[in-house]
């Protein structure tokens, strides 16, 4: 089994998608990154020899920012614009869409289920 920047890349599926599996590698980049290690994108990862996969290791790591490293970035930008209070950051802060979105309608996923505006106490027996 390939493993490539701690993760295990399944063994059926050809190279091109698998390494999809990584975050942070889409179909687009991980063509490049075949392309660059000189390896066929139509082969299946159970196929692969040592010494491709050595080659498509050494690319990743030497050229692009993928799993752990790339998580902390994206958090520790998150968390900037949170401390510095800028716009962005209160949308973050609240857990509302930060590009711009609508809200008075939508935006479910980032607020999550509806609240209901009656009260939901149960009447009280008498």
């Amino acid at each position: 089994m390939a493993r490539i920047a701690g993760v295990d890349l399944p063994r059926e599926k050809r190279l091109a998608v698998a390494l999809t599996y990584l975050y942070g590698i889409g179909r687009p980049t991980s063509l490049k990154i075949l392309a660059e290690a000189n390896v066929s994108p139509n082969v299946r990862v159970k196929n692969l020899t040592e010494d491709e996969v050595t080659r498509l290791r050494r690319v990743i790591e030497g050229h692009h920012r993928v799993e752990g490293d790339l998580r902390r970035d994206v958090s520790m930008n998150t968390k900037r614009l949170i401390d510095i209070g800028c716009y962005r950051g209160q949308r973050h802060r609240r857990g509302l869409p930060v590009r711009g979105q609508r809200t008075h309608t939508n935006a479910r996923t980032r607020k999550g289920p509806r609240r209901s505006a009656g009260a939901r106490r149960k009447p009280t027996p008498k």
